[in-house]
Formats: structure tokens, sequence, C-alpha cells
């Protein structure tokens, strides 16, 4: 099993992407055998991964996955410990205690994902953490999973509040070791809500609320494994509505942008582009869109240089594939950063209603596609004003692209929020 982990996550990252840039790399093992089963196919390789997509009537709401069943793409480890994917789910037993982290910070969410433990482990799901975390009771929020006796046990909050305190919404529920549970957690501005298998275990008001932090899961003592992790972002507030009264128009240039009967921003139209009035740094973003035919292309820029000519980084919109295979974008790819990191795989379709969440996290960028992580990328160039020619990570407008006399596009939603505590 781990050595076709193997094979699907050299197709998967570094077959598809002539820059791979992800942080997150998978540990695995082979087991010594006369021979080794065939590699999949990129027919088998892609339909295994566009499998974690997730129904619209989800990623309409903002869900995605932190894992996609077969590789760490996009999580970051932290310490020496044996991280790996077995039998669709995150697996760790030993090595140094630290965590496993998501690439990018996230702030207000749902963050929900099933575990199993040991009856002796000691594990977490940390939340806006830094990558090494010192205190859980100043630097992050530890979610515990561990045994009874331990002073916090499954269900609290590591130096904030026991599941048995007796606050209010707190509920002590024994664990049955060896099977899985089901993990929600919300984390909006100072509040933390804690749910397991749906009764909820304790409910914690920060006085002193922490900032935007990555997502971690840990190992400390035993084995964990970790699956269906999934997360949408909270207090995000829509940029579109009839009068496009949060945007600037450049009617000297040909591409059209107008809202149809049905509410929706119509993108046709040679080269143009309408630009946002607010200004955006770190920032998460979520977007329904459809091409009105084939091989369009469009895109969000952001930190764009206010006023310029689409000066900017660019999230890619192109579902085109090279000889039927997703897992080579004709150009750069739906959710890819143009000419920075191609998508790993092109996970939508012309003609069809389609989903992108957006992360830009200081100088990492990662992009969900139909609920798939497909881009997660770190720009390492020297600092620019101009992120054409280096990085940038102050505050720039977005911009919404008409690419050419071609486009026709459909944008139904763009809601988008700071990266940062309330």
């Amino acid at each position: 099993m781990r050595y076709v982990a193997w094979a699907l996550l050299a197709i998967l990252t570094f077959g598809c992407s002539p820059q791979p840039q992800n942080k997150g790399t998978e540990q695995t093992q082979t087991s010594a055998a006369k021979s080794k089963p065939v590699p999949p196919t990129f027919e088998a390789a892609s339909a295994d991964l566009l499998a974690a997509c997730l129904p619209s009537e989800e990623t309409s709401q903002g869900w995605v996955r932190l894992f996609d069943g077969h590789t760490l793409f996009g999580w970051e480890i932290a310490s020496a410990a044996n991280w790996h994917v077995e039998d669709g789910a995150i697996v760790v037993d030993s090595g140094d205690k630290g965590l496993l982290c998501t690439s990018v910070a996230w702030a207000d969410y749902e963050l929900r994902l099933e575990y199993k433990a040991a009856a002796d482990t000691n594990s977490g799901i940390f939340l806006r953490t830094p990558l090494e975390p010192t205190d859980p009771g100043l630097d992050c929020y530890e979610v515990n999973i561990a045994p009874p006796d331990n002073p916090f046990p499954t269900g609290s909050v590591v130096k904030r509040v026991r599941v048995s305190d007796g606050a209010p919404g707190s509920t002590a529920k024994p664990m049955d070791a060896d099977e899985w549970h089901v993990y929600e957690m919300t984390m909006l501005g100072s509040e933390l809500t804690l749910r397991i298998d749906g009764q909820q275990t304790c409910k914690y008001t920060d006085p002193m609320p922490l900032a935007a932090g990555r997502i971690g899961l840990q190992l400390n003592s035993g084995p964990v494994a970790f699956r269906n992790i999934r997360i949408r972002p909270l207090g995000i507030k829509p940029l579109l509505d009839k009068e496009l009264s949060q945007w600037k128009r450049y009617p000297d240039k040909p591409g059209e942008f107008v809202i149809n009967d049905e509410g929706q921003l119509r993108v046709t139209g040679g080269r143009g582009q309408i630009e946002s009035t607010a200004s955006y740094g770190s920032f998460v973003a979520l977007i329904e869109a459809k091409t009105q035919s084939e091989k369009l292309n469009s895109g969000l820029f952001f930190r764009t240089v206010p006023g310029s000519d689409m000066d900017g980084y660019e999230c890619q919109i192109n579902h085109g594939i090279v000889d039927g295979n997703p897992l080579v974008p004709v150009d750069c790819g739906t959710g890819g950063v143009f000419r920075r990191q191609n998508a790993r795989i092109v996970a939508a379709k012309d003609q069809e209603w389609f989903s992108m969440l957006l992360v830009a996290d200081g100088l990492q960028v990662a992009a969900w596609v139909n609920g798939l992580q497909v881009t997660d990328w770190k720009d390492t160039r020297p600092a620019d004003p101009n992120p054409r020619n280096g990085s940038r990570v102050d505050s720039g407008t977005l911009m919404i692209q008409a690419h050419d006399p071609t486009t026709d596009i459909l944008f139904r939603k763009l809601d988008v929020a700071p990266l940062a505590n309330p």
C-alpha cells in the first residue's frame, strides 16, 4: 500500500509541474519483494485524486479537503517523525515529538476530521499555531487527544479548559480506543467550540485571542491516525453586487463586465479588468465561476499594484489539458499561480460551475478547486513592489481578468476576508 502511495505521490507532485514547490513530503517505505507493483497510470492516478473533490453543495459553502487521501501535499513536517499515508489516512507512530502542519495559516473556520488513537496515545490538533509552538497556553490552541487520567483529556483545550471543568456546554464522554471518532472545531474570533461525535465537549473564550496560524496534527506519544480532514473559512464577505459598487471599472479597455439578470458577473470581450476598491495582503477568497465555452482563459489577480495593467500575482482560470491528461495543464491550469507553479491537476471542466478557494498567507499561496488542493507555492524571489518581478507581501487590489476576445465567463460568487483575527 505504501509503494502505491509513493508512486501516486511521484505522479501527482513531480510529474505535473515544472516547478514543484510543495513543502510537505511523504515519508514511505517499500517492502522487500521479488517484484514491485506496477505504478499507476496517469488515468488511474488522476481518477484517484479527482475522487477527493467535494460535491458542489459543500464547496459553495467553502468546504475543502486539507488531505487528499493519498499524499501529504499542502503539509509541512516539523520534526523527524514517520508521518505517512496509509489506507487513506495520515498516520504516525514514532519519531521526534512535533507537528505536521498546513503550509498556510487559517483564522476563522470550521474544521472537521476523523481520528483514531490507541488508549494510551497522547496527541492533538493544534489551531492558530506556529510550525513549532512553545506553550499551548500562549501561542496556540491545543485540542487534546489523551487518556482520561491526563490533566487535559480528550475534548479539552490544553492549559485553557478541561472537558470536565463544567464550563457552559461542557460534556465529558468516554472515548473508545482504536475506533474512528469525529472531531469538530469551530474557531471564530475569540471563541473555540469543540464537538466529538456530535456531542459538544467544551466552549472556550480567549480574553486575548490569537491571530491566524497554521493547523497542526501532533505526534507526542503513541500511534494516531487522521482522515477526512475538511475545513471551511468563516467570516468571508461578498464583493459582487448588482452595482459592482466595490469595484473600479476601466471603460477604456475592451473587456466588458456586466451583472446579468441572474445576478451573475459576466466577463466578455477583449483584454480588460475590474479592480477592487479595497486592498488585501494576506486573505482567503472563495470564487464560483463557469466558462461559457471551451478553451477559455481568465484569472483572479491579487496583491496587484493599484491602477496598473494587472501587475500582480494571478490565480489562473484555464481548464485545458494536454492529450486528455488532467495532470498536464495546457496553460498553468485552474488554481495554478501563473508563471510560478502549475496546478498539479486540472480539477474543473469547461461549461460547468466550479469553486476555487484561494489562500494568500504572506509568501505562501495555496489554492483548491472543487475542494481539492491543486497549488502549494512559496514565493522565494527577492522582494519587489511588482509581483511580476519579485515577491510582494504588501496589500494590493484584486482584479478579475478579461483575457481576450473569446472570453466569456460567469462569476456568481467572489467572497473574501482578511487572514487575521477580527
